[in-house]
């Protein structure tokens, strides 16, 4: 499975940017694509994730209303609407995907994702 990543950039506080994430080389009858990022010096964290049974959306919530996960099956895409961008948001970003479904806490978890994407750089200035 190869994930494709695009959209980052920069941006003054307040801003917005939308990054997309294209799935191919396989096809799952059920899985979950998602968001995390990694600032300089600090782990991987957990953003945002679409499942796709059920249509469910999971939040981090240093991100909850001001980010939008939305998802589009047919092209296997998951995009990433990022509004009222801080300086603190600034981090690479990586989209990934998770096999099956589980509860939500499942995926706030890096160890529990099976594929990693390339990272898009966002950077928010003051």
């Amino acid at each position: 499975v190869q994930l494709q990543a695009s959209g980052g950039g920069s941006v003054q506080a307040g801003g917005s940017l939308r990054l997309s994430c294209a799935a191919s080389g396989r096809t799952f009858s059920s899985y979950t694509m998602g968001w995390f990022r990694q600032a300089p010096g600090k782990e991987r964290e957990f953003v945002a994730a679409f499942r796709r049974s059920g249509g469910m959306t999971y939040y981090a919530d240093s991100v909850k209303g001001r980010f939008s996960i939305s998802r589009d099956n047919a092209k296997n895409t998951v995009f990433l609407q990022m509004n009222s961008l801080k300086p603190e948001d600034t981090a690479v970003y990586y989209c990934t995907i998770i096999l099956g479904n589980y509860i939500s806490s499942y995926y706030y978890s890096a160890r529990n994702i099976d594929y990693w994407g390339n990272g898009t750089q966002v950077t928010v200035s003051s």
